[in-house]
């Protein structure tokens, strides 16, 4: 893999990161579907999360000590593991969406024309 694919792969996370973070950090302890369908649910165009990268995310932050996950039965009296977002994880969350603010202000900057 070309390093602009890995750089690729490392923003496509560091994005899922972040939105799965601000999820859990808003809405508290979610079981994946329950993220999965708040995301959708919000969306303004269609955005579905598949299995195959929900998953992963979350093994990631968990991984990373940004989430903690738990057993619990659901409203359907399944068993789920449930995420919710630690101490570091909201400090992660302040950091990123720092980043991303700055990020979307120069983005911001670059498309406005200044008239001389």
């Amino acid at each position: 893999m070309s390093s602009g694919g890995k750089h690729r792969i490392a923003l496509l996370q560091g994005t899922l990161d972040l939105i799965v973070l601000r999820t859990l950090a808003t809405m508290g302890p979610q079981h994946a579907y329950g993220i999965a369908a708040r995301l959708e649910q919000v969306a303004d165009h269609p955005f579905v999360l598949n299995q195959g990268t929900l998953y992963p995310a979350l093994v990631r932050l968990e991984q990373k000590g940004w989430i903690k996950g738990s057993w619990q039965k659901t409203e359907s009296n399944r068993d789920a593991k449930y995420y919710t977002i630690t101490k570091s994880g909201q400090r992660a969350l302040s950091r990123e969406t720092e980043r991303w603010q700055r990020l979307v202000g120069f983005l911001e900057k670059l498309s406005t024309r200044e008239t001389s």
